[in-house]
C-alpha cells in the first residue's frame, strides 16, 4: 500500500475539524468523493478528493479570483501563510476571505493547525509555471555535480570549499540575500541583462535585440549560466530556466500577481429596462414553443428514423430535411437531438438512430414534464449542442459522439452567472454583452468555434429554452443555478400552459386545437387526420385517405365518431344544428366507411373478390392498373399476378379502398411498426420528479456522522461498520497484486467486480504505453482481471499490477 502523503494527512486532520453540516455541504459540492462504495474513513475521503480526476471537476465552476488565488498559492512554497498570499496578490483580508471560503468549501485548499494553507497536489500541478515563475534555485541545482557547483561558486566570488553540499548552501545563501542578488543582476553586461529579462518575461524584445550588438547571445547566455541566473538542468531536454528568486527580484517589490475580486459591470448603454413579468412571459412563450418543437421532431424520428453517415452521426442534409418537415431551424433540430440523446430518448441501434422505449413514457407525460427533462439534459450536456462547425470550419454532424467538453458546461454556467450580476429590472441589449462577462465568472469556459461573438451559441440556446429572456435571467435560469432538478421542474410546470384536451371541428374538414394538445388528443387526431401546422394553434385536416387509414388500423365508423364527440369543443353553430360534429365530417366518415372493404384481397398471387360486380369490372378495365395483370375469373373474382402488398398499394393509389384478408378470410388489420431501442437508464432515472428527496439528505447526514465517528485508519483488512457487503477477501487479494494502488482504489475495483459496475482505469502496458480506458463486466482472475474494454470494444485481460489509478466510469 503506498504511504500517505503530507497533504493527505493534513487534509484528513482538517476534515475532522468540520461539523456534520459542513461535511454534507462538501459531499454536495464534490459528489465523486462519496460515490459507491462510500468511504469508510475520513482518510479514504481525503484520498478521493485529491485524485487528479476529482480535482479537475470543480475547476470549471470557479470564477476568476478563485483561479487567480489558486495560481498564486501554487507559486508560493507550501505550506503558505495567508499573509504571504495576500502580499503576493496585493489585496486585503476582506477581499481574499470569500475567495478562500470557496476554495476550502471545495476542499481544494485547506488550513492546517497553524493556519497555514495547503492545496491539493493535483491543483498545484495544474500550472507548469504558475505566474510565470518556475522552480526555485534549490530544485534546479539538484542535478548539478560538485564540479558544476564549484564553477558557479567561483563566478559568484564565493569560497567553493571541497564538499558539494557546502557549495550548494553557499550559492543558495547568496540568492536568498535580496541586496546581493540585485547587485549581481546589476553587474551583468547589458546584453546578458536583456537576455535574462527576456527569459523572465519582463524585458523588451527590441531592447534585447539592440543589446546583442555589443555581445553575442551565446556569450550572454554563458555569462548567466556561470552565475546560476539561468540554469540548464542536467539530463533534461529543456531550455534554460530562470530561478524563481531571480524572477521576483526582476519584478521588484511593488509587483503583485493579478487579482480581480470584483466582477466587471456592463456599461449603462448596454442595459435596457425590463419588468419581471415581461421576462416571465417571454420565457413562457419560448419554453412552450421549444416543447412543441421537440415533440414534433421526436415524433418525426419515431415515425421515420433519421439516416446516419457512414462515419457516424446525422449529417447536414438529414438535419435540413428534418428541419423542413417539422418547420424548425437547424439550431433547434441540433439542440433537440443532442438533448434527447443525452436524456436517453434517442439511441443508436446498429447504423440507425431510433427513439427508445423511454420516449413512449416521455411522450405520454404533460408538456412541462417533457420540457423539464430536456432542459436538465441540456444543462448537463458535455458539448455545445448547436455547434455546427469545427475549428477548421468543417460541418459537424449531430450525435457524432464528440468528446466531453468541460468548457462547454462552464460556458452555460458562465452565461447564466453573468446574467445574475445585472442590475435588478434590467437586461442586456445583446448576447455579446453577457459573453464579455463570462471570462470573469467562468474563465475555463469555451466558446463554440463558429461564434463570431463570444458565447453567442450558448446564449442563443438559452434563449430558445427560455432560460434567458429579454436579455435577463428568467425564473427557469434561476432554478437551474440552484442545482436542484426539482426546482426547474416546478418552474416549468408554472410557466408552461396546461395542455388542452378539446378540438374545434370546422366544416372545411379541419380540426383546430388552441395551445398544446394533450397526448391523448394529439394521438387521436394524428390517427384520423393529417397535421398541417404546429404553432400557437395546431391544425389537422381530414381526408378520405386519412379516414381510410384509421379504418385500415381496425377502427369502426361508430367508434371514430364517438371518439371525436368526446373531444369536440361545442360551438354556437353546433348548438344551432344540434350536432357537435360538422355535417361534412360526418358525411366523409360515413362515405369512406361505406366504400371501405368492398374489395377484398386474399393471398394467392393474389385474388381480388367483391360482391360488387360493377366495381370489379371497373377495376379490371382501369388503365392505370394494367401492370398488375388483372384477369376476370368470375363476376365476383379477379386474379392478379402481382403479390398482395403491391396490389394493395396500387389500388389505394388509384382511389379505391381495398382491404387485405388473412388466410382464414378475416380482415387483416394494418398497424404501422414502431421500432424502438433500449434506453441507457431506467425510466425512473430519466424522467425528473418534482419535490424534495429527503432520502439524499438523510444518507448524507448518516455518512457524515459515520465518518466523524470512524478511526483515522481502517483496521485493514478487518471490516468496519458501513463496510462492504461483499467478501472482503477480494480486497485482500487485489491489494496483494497492486503495490501502486491505494486502499480506496482497491475498494472500488472490488466493488465493481461484485456489483457489475464499470470502471475507468489508468493502465500501463508492457511496452510502457499509458492509456485511460473504461472497462465493464469485470471478473477477477488473479493476478489479472478480465473485462470488456470499451476503448478496444473487445474483451481484454489486464494485469492488476499495471493498473496505476482508478476513476469512476
Amino acid at each position: 500500500m503506498p504511504p500517505q502523503s503530507e497533504s493527505h494527512s493534513t487534509l484528513t486532520r482538517w476534515l475532522r475539524t468540520l461539523g456534520g453540516e459542513q461535511l454534507q455541504q462538501l459531499f454536495a459540492a464534490r459528489p465523486d468523493g462519496t460515490r459507491a462504495p462510500a468511504p469508510l474513513t475520513l482518510g479514504e475521503l481525503a484520498d478521493r478528493l485529491q485524485r487528479t480526476g476529482s480535482v479537475v471537476q470543480p475547476l470549471e465552476r470557479l470564477p476568476l479570483p478563485c483561479l487567480q488565488a489558486a495560481q498564486a498559492l501554487a507559486a508560493l512554497p507550501a505550506p503558505c501563510a495567508p499573509e504571504s498570499l495576500r502580499a503576493l496578490l496585493g489585496t486585503d483580508p476582506d477581499s481574499l476571505a470569500p475567495v478562500l471560503d470557496v476554495l476550502t468549501g471545495l476542499a481544494l485548499v485547506w488550513p492546517d493547525t497553524n493556519g497555514d494553507l495547503h492545496m491539493a497536489p493535483a491543483l498545484r500541478h495544474a500550472w507548469e509555471s504558475p505566474l510565470g515563475m518556475g522552480p526555485g534555485l534549490a530544485e534546479l541545482l539538484d542535478s548539478h555535480t560538485a564540479d558544476d557547483l564549484r564553477v558557479i561558486a567561483t563566478a559568484l566570488g564565493l569560497n567553493p570549499g571541497t564538499r558539494r553540499q557546502a557549495r550548494h548552501d553557499a550559492i543558495l545563501d547568496t540568492y536568498e540575500d535580496e541586496e546581493k542578488l540585485l547587485a549581481l543582476i546589476g553587474s551583468a553586461p547589458k546584453a546578458a541583462r536583456a537576455l535574462l529579462q527576456e527569459y523572465a518575461g519582463v524585458g523588451d524584445l527590441a531592447e534585447a535585440a539592440g543589446a546583442f550588438t555589443t555581445m553575442s547571445a551565446g556569450s550572454a547566455e554563458r555569462w548567466l549560466l556561470e552565475r546560476a541566473l539561468l540554469v540548464r538542468r542536467e539530463w533534461v531536454y529543456e531550455s534554460p530556466q530562470v530561478p524563481v528568486e531571480v524572477i521576483r527580484a526582476l519584478r521588484g517589490p511593488d509587483w503583485h500577481a493579478p487579482f480581480d475580486p470584483v466582477p466587471p459591470a456592463p456599461d449603462a448603454a448596454d442595459l435596457v429596462r425590463v419588468a419581471p413579468d415581461e421576462v416571465e412571459r417571454e420565457a413562457s412563450a419560448a419554453a412552450t414553443a421549444f416543447a412543441g418543437q421537440a415533440a414534433t421532431l421526436l415524433a418525426e424520428c419515431a415515425t421515420r428514423p433519421p439516416a446516419t453517415l457512414k462515419s457516424g452521426g446525422i449529417g447536414a442534409r438529414e438535419l435540413a430535411k428534418l428541419g423542413k418537415v417539422t418547420g424548425c431551424q437547424e439550431s433547434v433540430v441540433r439542440l433537440v437531438l443532442e438533448s434527447a440523446y443525452a436524456a436517453g430518448l434517442l439511441s443508436y441501434e446498429g447504423t440507425r438512430v431510433l427513439v427508445t422505449t423511454a420516449y413512449d413514457a416521455w411522450a405520454a407525460r404533460e408538456s412541462a414534464d417533457r420540457f423539464a427533462l430536456l432542459l436538465r439534459a441540456w444543462w448537463l450536456l458535455g458539448l455545445s449542442a448547436s455547434s455546427s462547425r469545427d475549428e477548421d470550419g468543417k460541418a459537424l454532424p449531430a450525435l457524432a459522439g464528440r468528446p466531453t467538453c468541460s468548457g462547454c458546461r462552464a460556458a452555460r454556467r458562465g452565461v447564466l452567472a453573468a446574467a445574475t450580476t445585472l442590475p435588478a429590472g434590467h437586461g442586456v441589449r445583446g448576447l455579446g454583452v453577457l459573453g464579455q462577462l463570462v471570462s470573469w465568472h467562468r474563465p475555463l469556459a469555451d466558446s463554440a468555434p463558429q461564434d463570431e461573438i463570444p458565447f453567442a451559441s450558448v446564449g442563443h440556446e438559452a434563449e430558445l429554452l427560455g432560460v434567458l429572456a429579454r436579455g435577463a435571467l428568467s425564473p427557469l435560469g434561476a432554478a437551474l443555478l440552484t442545482g436542484e432538478p426539482a426546482a426547474a421542474h416546478t418552474v416549468a410546470a408554472r410557466l408552461l400552459p396546461a395542455a388542452t384536451g378539446r378540438a374545434r371541428f370546422g366544416a372545411d374538414l379541419t380540426a383546430v386545437v388552441t395551445g398544446e394538445p394533450t397526448i391523448r388528443l394529439a394521438t387521436l387526431l394524428d390517427s384520423l387526420a393529417d397535421r398541417e401546422s404546429r404553432s400557437v394553434a395546431s391544425v389537422w385536416r381530414f381526408s378520405p385517405a386519412s379516414v381510410r387509414r384509421a379504418l385500415d388500423a381496425g377502427q369502426t365508423p361508430d367508434a371514430i365518431e364517438a371518439d371525436l364527440l368526446r373531444v369536440c369543443e361545442v360551438s354556437e353553430v353546433s348548438e344551432v344544428s344540434g350536432s357537435p360534429l360538422p355535417q361534412p365530417l360526418s358525411y366523409l366518415i360515413a362515405d369512406v366507411a361505406r366504400r371501405h372493404g368492398r374489395v377484398r384481397l386474399a393471398s394467392a398471387a393474389c385474388v381480388l373478390h367483391s360482391e360488387d360486380t360493377a366495381l370489379l369490372a371497373e377495376i379490371a378495365a382501369h388503365s392505370a392498373l394494367s401492370p398488375l395483370g388483372l384477369r376476370r375469373l368470375a363476376p365476383t373474382v379477379l386474379l392478379c399476378r402481382t403479390e398482395a402488398s403491391v396490389t394493395l398499394e396500387a389500388l389505394r393509389g388509384a382511389g379505391y379502398a381495398p382491404v387485405a384478408e388473412t388466410d382464414d378470410g378475416a380482415v387483416s388489420v394494418q398497424r404501422v411498426p414502431r421500432p424502438r431501442a433500449e434506453p441507457p437508464l431506467p425510466l425512473e432515472d430519466l424522467i425528473p420528479v418534482a419535490g424534495e428527496d429527503p432520502g439524499a439528505d438523510a444518507a448524507g447526514r448518516e455518512l457524515a456522522e459515520r465518518l466523524l465517528a470512524a478511526p483515522d485508519r481502517r483496521p485493514y483488512p478487518a471490516p468496519m461498520e458501513g463496510g462492504p457487503a461483499y467478501d472482503s477477501d477480494t480486497e485482500e487479494i487485489l491489494d496483494g497484486y497492486s503495490p501502486s494502488l491505494s486502499l480506496t482504489d482497491v475498494r472500488q475495483i472490488a466493488y465493481a467486480i461484485h456489483e457489475g459496475e464499470p470502471l475507468t482505469i489508468e493502465y500501463v502496458s508492457a511496452s510502457g504505453a499509458r492509456t485511460v480506458r473504461t472497462v465493464s463486466g469485470i471478473v477477477l482472475d488473479a493476478p489479472h482481471i478480465v473485462a470488456h474494454c470499451h476503448l478496444r470494444d473487445a474483451e481484454r485481460v489486464f494485469s492488476i499490477s499495471r493498473i496505476h489509478a482508478i476513476l469512476p466510469a
